[in-house]
């Protein structure tokens, strides 16, 4: 290949100036971060974090940066590992619907992170999480949907890049070191959608960030790499997927932005299942519906959908995030798909199984992965239906800044005194603002 893809993307990133960074985009920027801190309060207090501080608290090294949303402090890659664990444990966090990528969740914990140790401003902050979102989009844009296709969690897999990219960034590193840093990320590239509805699955983030940090460390050092992890024959985008277009990492650098493409989830599970969840509540709202009106529930849906949701009997609240079952069940009976919707509990209840059992799906190739055709058969007879071509949340229906604040709030609040997630939240609006970025994780800790 003549084209030097990895190292066009390094240059790219070392002359990489925050003025040049539009508006809009630095604005997607903070609501990006801002999300992503809600989930990561939100999601600290779950037992997937209980477990892995339990495990890894007598090997961690000092105090170093804060556990989000909890009281424990450890070395910056622990902390950062941790941090994208809860960040992404209830499956709430963004999504690049492109490629289904959560962007925040790798970037922001290892940048966070490391603004504890090495402080730098709100600004610099920002600069590092564009571009680190950036880098690992177009990095899956490259290989999205065969990459993810063959099994690959692409969060994880491309999240190592970005994560990397942005603390290199930070660490003020020169083309060649940023080259190797991209390089020793790749060789750490990993996660498998096998781990879908396990703890394993927010594991993938976390590590992201935290072998990210590593990556750029190295490099620091001069350690070196492959110049050519991306392009190589057996580099990343040749070995981990049988198609590539490398024109999706290098064209429009610096011009087109895939930060600005992130979107939002109001649901707190699989992306793919919110056309359904919002077509059935649309329904129930607009019908006064009950469990026990409903004769049946069919769905016409994208083939993904079922692929990746397609648990009949989820049995813990974890693989009932990836039931399109459980959730049009509990969005009927709730009028709503959070965190709470997918407790253990919850997915156990009889009312919701009960209802869940009269759910079917079927897929078909016209359908998009963002629509639904919902049909409600109630037992008089009556038959409800509800096409959602674009699900609240995506592109073409964005939540508000009203609801993004609402989300914030219903998660943080969980966690900390209001007081205290009330101040959070509009420190984080004002991050560009902030001399010391590490205000911000010391803010968020309990």
């Amino acid at each position: 290949m003549s084209q030097e893809v990895t190292r066009t993307l390094a240059r790219w990133i070392v002359g990489s100036r925050l003025a040049d960074i539009p508006a809009d985009v630095r604005k997607s920027g903070v609501s990006s971060f801002l999300n992503w801190m809600g989930c990561a309060v939100g999601g600290s207090a779950h037992e997937t974090l209980d477990r892995a501080i339990a495990a890894l608290a007598p090997f961690a090294g000092p105090g170093q940066a804060t556990i989000i949303g909890r009281r424990e402090h450890f070395d910056v890659m622990h902390a950062a590992l941790l941090n994208g664990m809860s960040s992404h444990v209830f499956d709430f966090d963004d999504t690049h619907l492109k490629t289904i990528i959560h962007p925040a969740g790798p970037i922001a914990s290892a940048v966070l992170a490391m603004a504890e140790y090495q402080p730098l401003s709100g600004a610099e902050l920002l600069h590092a999480f564009i571009i680190g979102i950036e880098v690992e989009c177009r990095i899956g844009n490259a290989v999205y949907p065969a990459h993810y296709d063959i099994g690959w969690h692409i969060t994880g897999t491309a999240g190592v890049f970005g994560a990397a990219a942005a603390v290199g960034k930070m660490l003020g590193l020169d083309e060649q070191q940023m080259t190797w840093a991209l390089g020793i990320a790749g060789t750490q590239s990993a996660g498998f959608r096998e781990m879908f509805g396990t703890m394993c699955k927010s594991f993938h983030p976390g590590r992201a960030a935290q072998n990210g940090i590593a990556s750029a460390l190295l490099a620091k050092q001069n350690f070196t790499s492959s110049n050519r992890v991306l392009e190589a024959p057996r580099g990343f985008a040749h070995v981990m997927s049988v198609s590539r277009d490398f024109d999706e990492i290098t064209r429009d650098l610096g011009k087109v932005w895939e930060t600005a493409l992130n979107s939002y989830k109001p649901f707190a599970c699989g992306i793919v299942i919110h056309p359904s969840i919002d077509g059935c509540i649309q329904l129930r709202n607009e019908h006064g519906l009950k469990a026990e009106d409903i004769a049946k529930i069919d769905l016409i849906v994208d083939p993904l959908v079922l692929e990746l949701t397609g648990k009949k009997t989820p049995q813990t609240g974890l693989e009932g995030k990836f039931s399109v079952y459980h959730s049009c069940a509990a969005a009927i009976i709730y009028g709503a798909a959070g965190e709470n919707e997918y407790g253990d509990d919850t997915v156990r209840d009889p009312r919701v199984m009960t209802l869940r059992d009269k759910v079917e799906a079927v897929a078909k190739d016209d359908i998009n992965e963002d629509e639904v055709y919902v049909t409600i058969t109630l037992n008089d007879g009556r038959v409800l239906k509800k096409h959602v071509e674009h699900a609240i949340g995506s592109i073409e229906k964005p939540m508000s800044r009203e609801q993004l604040v609402a989300k914030f709030d219903s998660l943080a609040r969980d966690v900390l005194p209001v007081e205290r997630a009330d101040a959070l939240r509009e420190m984080c609006w004002k991050m560009e603002d902030l001399a010391d970025a590490g205000d911000l994780a010391r803010a968020a800790a309990l």
